[in-house]
Order: C-alpha cells, then structure tokens, then sequence
C-alpha cells in the first residue's frame, strides 16, 4: 500500500537558522527530503495515540 504524501509539518527557514545557530551548515536532504517530517510525523503520532489511550481527544505536552 502506497503512503500517504503528508504537507511538510515545519518551517524550514527555521530549521535552517537552528542549525547555524550551532554552527553547522544544512544539507538540501535534510530540509527537502522526508526524514525530519517523517520522524516529526511518527512523534506526533505517538502522542496521538497516547492521547487517545487515556480517552482523550486533546493532545498535551505530556503526550510528547
């Protein structure tokens, strides 16, 4: 089964600043490539689950 193309969940320019904030450059794949959004996608994910696990439909931090 095909996955589903999810919209980027982070705004790269502010990737891009953090990192240089380090002071480190930024690869192109990691901002345009699907790692970050993924991993960003599969936190989110657990915490819905977590959420919904304790019969809630709210997210909160403790969910993270």
């Amino acid at each position: 089964m095909a996955k589903k193309v999810v919209d980027v969940l982070f705004v790269k320019s502010k990737v891009r600043e953090y990192i240089k904030s380090k002071n480190c450059n930024t690869s192109g794949d990691v901002i345009d490539g699907p790692a970050l959004n993924n991993a960003l996608i599969g936190i989110l994910d657990k915490a819905i689950a977590r959420a919904k696990a304790n019969g809630r439909k709210t997210v909160q931090e403790k969910d993270l």
